[in-house]
């Protein structure tokens, strides 16, 4: 897979739900089966349950207790989630992690499924769409917030560019004069690549700034024209062939621009802070009975 420096972009948008969940909740006991025996001796369900609980349950009930009244509250002020309001913010945090490969890969790492993400997300956008109407941003606020992370604000120099990726130099060679022959970029792309990530894509990268891309890549890919190709640029991956196909130049910091983006991330921020005071206040308005914390 070729992303070539570990500078990886993660958006926190909300927490994921622990696997265990749903196995604690789905569990069809019978006390006498075995899932597994050692010399002999069993390991029933039943102690799998029960071990289980003792490491998850707690703060499992305690989540499904928030999502209930989380749902109770919505339906109360009619508030209603839509599929592509869903599906668009998916899209979103898949784009950040740069691609549906590497989304995967988070979802798979973090030992959850797209299913349960979408559960926990619409859960999220619920909490959202419930504590905005509370919450205050003011304009001082968000200039200060501009100017203790102006930095962030700051649009650098950027290429948007498609590669070919082959082992040795005999191949790069033999691919560059394809496209001197005047074969199709993107075809000889799919047929030759070995970057599993973008081969099928025509090599699209998308638009990168400097400094994420290895230095070899880097230099050649700023240099180059657009709508140029490049000779084969050898890194520790392979050999490239490069093709420019467009350049966005270096934006200044500017808080007018940035003030949407500003009042979304303070939005985020204060609901993180907020939502746990909201819930306990909201608790008091139900009658809950949890039999664990009892326990």
């Amino acid at each position: 897979m070729f992303i070539l420096k570990q500078k990886k972009k993660l958006l926190v948008v909300i927490m994921i739900l622990i696997a265990a969940t749903t196995i604690i909740l789905s569990f069809a006991l019978k006390k006498d089966d075995a899932i597994a025996t050692i010399n002999g001796e069993a390991i029933t369900k039943d102690q799998l349950y029960n071990e289980m609980v003792k490491q998850y349950g707690s703060d499992t009930v305690d989540q499904l207790i928030a999502d209930k009244i989380v749902a109770a509250e919505a339906k109360k002020q009619k508030i209603t989630i839509s599929n592509s309001e869903l599906e668009e913010q998916v899209q979103k945090l898949q784009d950040s992690y740069g691609g549906e490969e590497a989304f995967s890969q988070a979802l798979e790492s973090n030992n959850t499924t797209l299913k349960a993400l979408k559960k926990d997300m619409k859960n999220y956008l619920m909490i959202k769409e419930l504590l905005t109407p509370e919450i205050e941003i003011t304009e001082e606020e968000m200039k200060t917030y501009f100017e203790e992370n102006k930095d962030s604000f700051v649009q650098a120099e950027q290429v948007k560019a498609s590669h070919i990726l082959v082992a040795d130099e005999k191949t790069a060679n033999e691919v560059k004069q394809k496209l001197a022959n005047g074969s199709d970029f993107a075809e000889l792309a799919k047929a030759y690549s070995t970057d599993a990530s973008t081969k099928d894509q025509g090599g699209e990268l998308g638009y990168f700034s400097k400094g994420e891309m290895v230095t070899e890549f880097d230099n050649v890919a700023f240099a180059l024209p657009v709508n140029q190709i490049s000779d084969p640029v050898k890194t520790e991956y392979g050999y490239h062939i490069i093709k420019v196909e467009a350049k966005k130049a270096a934006i200044e910091a500017n808080y007018d621009n940035s003030k949407a983006q500003i009042k979304e991330t303070l939005l985020e921020q204060k609901i993180d802070t907020e939502y746990t005071t909201w819930l306990e206040d909201k608790k008091k308005d139900y009658d809950i009975e949890n039999t664990l914390a009892e326990g």
